[in-house]
C-alpha cells in the first residue's frame, strides 16, 4: 500500500514527502553520498524504514551506471580461511551499500575464469575480486582481459593486479619466533599444499625466523591443509623423535592440520606442552577449546574484506591506492610452553 493507502508501488518521492527533504536528497543517501548531515541522513533513513521502501536497483543503475554489485570468484571455498574470506567481503561491501555476487569454480582453468568474468559482465557488476592463493588461479587470472576493475585476494602480492592481503610471511615468523623464545633450539614445521602461495609464504617466513636466530632448519613434513595430512604429520614427527632427533617444537601452517597433528601425538604418548610444543595459523573457532587450547595467529578476515572494498572503491573511482598488508596477531594458549627438562639418571 502506498502512503495514502492506494496499491501503487513506493517510490523515491514518497521517502522524501515523509522526511520533508527532497528528492535529490533521498537520492545521495541511497546512493551513499558523503555530503548529507547526518540528522537529514537519520530521517531517510527513518522515513524508508517507516514505508518499507525498496530502491529500483535496475532504474538506478540506468541512471547511475552502477549496480553497486561487485562480483567475486574463487575456487576452493570448503576451507576455513577462504570461507571467512568470503565472509569478510560480503560484510565489508554491504557496508559500503554493495550485494556481492559470488562464482566458485570447479577448476581454475583460464577458459572457467573468463566464463566467470563474462557472467559478471553480462551482469553489469560494477568490478571483479578474485581469490588466488592458489598457482592456476593466479595463472587463469593472467590469461583473462577484462573490462572490469579487477583486485585479487590473498594472492601473496604475486600477481600485478592491486592485491590485498594478510602479511603470511609476518604471522609465520611470529610464530617461530614465539616457539625459538620459549628455548626451544629449534622449529620444525608442517606446511600446506606446494601451489598455494600463502603455504609457501609461511614456509618463507618460518625459515627466515630460523636462520636469523643462527638455529637449524629441519626437513619440512608436507601437509594439505586437512586435520588427516596433519595426523599423517604427527606421526611422522614422533617417529622422528624416537629415532633421536630433536622434535621440541611444531609450528602448523593451518590449525586444521594441527588439530590432527595433536591428536596424532596424544596416541603416541607425546602431549603438548610438555613434550612437544604445537603453534598453528588461523584461529578457527575451535581452537580456543582444544586439548590444549591452541597457540595460533590470528587473520583479520574482517579487515582484509575492508581493505579489499576500499581497493575496489579507489579503482571505481580512478584513484591509486596502494594498502600495506594485514598485520596477523599471535595469540598464546597453552599448547605452547618452555623447552621440556629432560630428567638425567642417577649417578651422571
Amino acid at each position: 500500500m502506498g502512503p495514502e493507502g492506494a496499491s501503487r508501488a513506493l517510490v523515491m518521492s514518497d521517502v522524501a514527502a515523509r522526511a520533508g527533504v527532497s528528492h535529490q536528497t533521498v537520492s545521495r543517501v541511497i546512493n551513499g553520498h558523503r555530503n548529507v548531515a547526518p540528522g537529514t541522513r537519520e530521517r531517510v533513513e527513518q522515513a524508508i524504514r517507516e514505508l518499507g521502501y525498496r530502491p529500483n536497483t535496475a532504474a538506478r543503475a540506468l541512471v547511475t551506471g552502477s549496480t553497486r554489485t561487485l562480483g567475486f570468484v574463487t575456487v576452493n571455498i570448503n576451507q576455513y580461511g577462504p570461507g571467512q574470506t568470503l565472509v569478510g567481503l560480503e560484510r565489508a561491501a554491504r557496508a559500503a551499500g554493495y550485494s556481492l555476487s559470488v562464482t566458485v569454480l570447479d577448476e581454475a582453468t583460464a577458459d572457467a575464469m573468463r566464463d566467470a568474468v563474462d557472467r559478471f559482465v553480462a551482469q553489469s557488476v560494477d568490478a571483479v575480486l578474485a581469490l588466488a592463493t592458489y598457482d592456476d588461479a593466479a595463472e587463469a587470472l593472467h590469461a583473462v582481459d577484462t573490462p572490469l576493475p579487477l583486485v585479487t585476494v590473498q594472492s601473496g602480492g604475486a600477481l600485478e593486479e592491486p592485491a590485498v592481503g594478510v602479511d603470511q610471511v609476518a604471522g609465520a615468523r611470529l610464530a617461530t619466533r614465539h616457539l625459538l623464545d620459549l628455548g626451544h633450539r629449534t622449529v620444525h614445521h608442517v606446511t600446506g599444499p606446494a601451489d598455494s602461495q600463502e603455504s609457501r609464504d609461511r614456509v618463507e617466513g618460518w625459515r627466515a625466523e630460523l636462520v636469523a636466530a643462527g638455529a637449524a632448519v629441519p626437513v619440512c613434513v608436507h601437509g594439505d591443509w586437512t586435520p588427516s595430512s596433519g595426523h599423517r604429520a604427527g606421526r611422522l614427527l614422533a617417529t622422528r623423535r624416537r629415532e633421536g632427533e630433536e622434535v621440541t617444537a611444531v609450528f602448523v601452517a593451518n590449525d586444521q592440520m594441527a588439530m590432527g597433528l595433536l591428536a596424532a601425538f596424544h596416541e603416541e604418548g607425546l602431549e603438548a606442552p610438555r613434550d612437544v610444543s604445537v603453534v598453528g595459523f588461523d584461529d578457527l573457532p575451535e581452537a580456543p577449546y582444544l586439548t590444549p587450547p591452541l597457540t595460533t595467529v590470528r587473520q583479520d578476515f574482517a579487515e582484509l574484506g575492508h581493505r579489499a572494498v576500499q581497493l575496489v572503491l579507489a579503482r571505481l573511482a580512478g584513484r591509486e591506492l596502494r594498502l600495506q598488508p594485514v598485520p596477523p596477531v599471535l595469540l598464546v594458549r597453552s599448547s605452547s610452553g618452555p623447552v621440556p627438562v629432560v630428567s638425567m639418571p642417577a649417578g651422571v
